[in-house]
């Protein structure tokens, strides 16, 4: 596993500084793309690239189909207040037409990567005339990859595989020694308010990251509406992290007295420092109870909601 800097070594001031200083050199007299979904990573480096290149550096928010409800506008206007501008880049049909007829996890993730830098990337950085792309991969994104884990989709030249050649453009990654906890102290300290660097971390595959099986706008649909239960409903648990995981299996319920052969949603939520371990959080069975009522009442087709107490590892945070 890569060696990085944990967050008893991290000299913020220094840190934020170098990273600004690299960011300069790299990208020169030149302009740089980078891709904000709203997490602390991107958010993080957002600000990085900003205060390194101010208005060289084009923020864009793609809207791929499979983020959380209402994600385009909420990211958007915090950055805002922020006085970063982002694009919105509408990739909906992209995405969905690269994932049709895939269950297999990996290809999932492999498709949503082609998609992402050679697609919908390349057009942009063509159109716009940048020849760098900023983003947020960070220690534990190589680690997982590297180990065989799972294929993190912001992963590139840990694995032999240049960008340049790839997809045309070159990959900036200022936070590649890095994990979770230290990524928010630096976001933080440029300023993130505590709503973005607290926020609980999302993956890059995003929705489709928790659809196991085919993914379809129908199915991304179902795991959205359970997600935003899910994340009311444990936002004062302090845990890392939770999720709404839709199944591919369908099971038994019953419904106005008649079998209903439905849906299943798997919640998780989980204790950790930064995701290379974690513990599933013991929470209430009154509130177990109450998540899985209100799922089964506000989700169309859900007649099962189970909770996982598997611990990471052998589990992972993320289905796929």
């Amino acid at each position: 596993m890569a060696r990085g800097i944990t967050l008893q070594e991290l000299d913020v001031v220094s840190f934020i500084a170098e990273k600004v200083k690299h960011i300069r050199e790299t990208v020169g007299e030149g302009i740089a793309i980078n891709a904000l979904s709203g997490g602390v990573d991107s958010s993080t480096v957002t600000l990085l690239g900003h205060q390194a290149l101010g208005n060289r550096l084009r923020t864009v928010f793609i809207e791929n189909g499979l983020m959380r409800e209402g994600e385009a506008e909420q990211v958007t206007g915090m950055f805002r207040e922020l006085g970063v501008m982002v694009d919105v880049v509408d990739a909906r049909d992209d995405f969905f037409a690269a994932l049709s007829g895939i269950s297999d996890p990996e290809e999932k993730r492999e498709a949503v990567t082609q998609t992402f830098y050679r697609d919908v990337f390349g057009r942009i950085v063509k159109e716009s005339g940048a020849r760098y792309l900023l983003q947020g991969t960070i220690l534990t994104d190589i680690d997982e990859t590297i180990a065989g884990i799972k294929r993190q989709h912001n992963v590139f030249e840990q694995l032999g595989i240049n960008p340049q050649d790839a997809f045309g453009y070159r990959i900036i990654e200022p936070l590649v020694e890095l994990r979770k906890d230290g990524v928010r102290t630096v976001g933080k300290a440029l300023g993130l308010p505590s709503e973005l660097f607290d926020r609980i971390p999302f993956p890059g595959p995003a929705l489709a990251a928790r659809v196991i099986g085919a993914v379809t706008r129908e199915r991304i649909e179902t795991v959205r509406k359970a997600t935003v239960i899910v994340e009311r409903m444990l936002r004062n648990t302090e845990a890392f992290q939770y999720l709404a995981i839709l199944h591919e299996d369908r099971v038994t319920g019953m419904r106005d007295g008649k079998r209903d052969f439905g849906l299943q949603i798997e919640v998780r939520c989980w204790d950790s420092v930064d995701a290379r371990v974690a513990e599933p959080t013991q929470l209430s069975f009154d509130v177990l109870k109450k998540l899985a009522r209100e799922i089964i009442h506000a989700v169309p087709g859900v007649v099962s909601v189970t909770y996982n107490i598997a611990p990471k590892p052998p589990s992972t945070i993320e289905a796929i």
